[in-house]
Formats: C-alpha cells, sequence, structure tokens
C-alpha cells in the first residue's frame, strides 16, 4: 500500500473538523450542562467520530470506496471507541493529577490522533487486496 504525501495532512483535516465537533460538544456539555469531563468528552468523540468517518471515507483515503460501506463504518467505529476510550482515560487521569480538563484534552487528542491515523490506515480503511486474475484469455486451439 503506497502512502500518499497528501494522506497524513488530508487526515490531519478531517481531524481538525472532528475535534471541532468534539470539542464543542465537550466544552458545552462540562459549561452549560454540568456533566463530568470524562464522560463529556467520550460524548464529544462519539460526535466527533461520525464527522471523521465520513471525511476520511471521502476525502483522506484513497482506497475507501472500494469498502463495502457497513464493513468501514464498523471498522471505523471499534477504532473511534477505542479512541474515545484512551482519550476518556487520559482525561480522566489529566484531571485527577490536578491538569484543567482541556490541557487533558490537548494530551489526549494528540495521543489518539497518532494511534487513530495508524489503525485507520492499516486496517478500517484499508482497500481489499487485489486477487490475481486467471490471466490473459488465450484463443481456443485451431481445431485442424
Amino acid at each position: 500500500m503506497s502512502l500518499s504525501r497528501a494522506e497524513p495532512l488530508r487526515y490531519a483535516v478531517v481531524g481538525a473538523l472532528a475535534t471541532a465537533a468534539h470539542w464543542l460538544t465537550l466544552a458545552v456539555l462540562v459549561e452549560a450542562a454540568g456533566w463530568a469531563a470524562w464522560a463529556a468528552s467520550g460524548a464529544g468523540a462519539a460526535l466527533g467520530a461520525q464527522v471523521a468517518f465520513a471525511g476520511n471515507r471521502s476525502f483522506t483515503f484513497a482506497g475507501a470506496r472500494q469498502l463495502p460501506l457497513l464493513a468501514s463504518w464498523w471498522r471505523f467505529q471499534l477504532t473511534a471507541a477505542a479512541g474515545g476510550a484512551l482519550g476518556m482515560a487520559i482525561v480522566a487521569a489529566g484531571v485527577a493529577l490536578g491538569l484543567y480538563y482541556l490541557l487533558a484534552q490537548v494530551l489526549a487528542t494528540g495521543v489518539v490522533f497518532v494511534c487513530g491515523y495508524l489503525v485507520n490506515r492499516h486496517w478500517s480503511f484499508r482497500p481489499p487486496a487485489r486477487r490475481p486474475g486467471p490471466g490473459p484469455r488465450r484463443p481456443p486451439p485451431d481445431p485442424r
């Protein structure tokens, strides 16, 4: 699988949009609704994952459209859930250590971004392997 130089940049652009949705949800749920930061981080991650799936399938990974939609969606959701759990754990640990919740979220976002890119590139959106065909068709033998 060849790596396009634009692919990580495209992943970052999609990630920025998904992160904006995540962080907006996080801030509203903590500041306006009084949620615990770790729970709001999880809700934001769930929304951000849907933004990221749509963007990565259509914009980032060239071969992603070759995959059946449902198969890549489930793989992505599993990856996003693992990333969300990792992010929640990092935010919870950071807050427990006395970090401001948004600073803990910055750390979580960085770690989850790198891990998510690697898993999504090599598993969630990996195009199916090309199977060798029967080869070129040969004309039938001359019956003479």
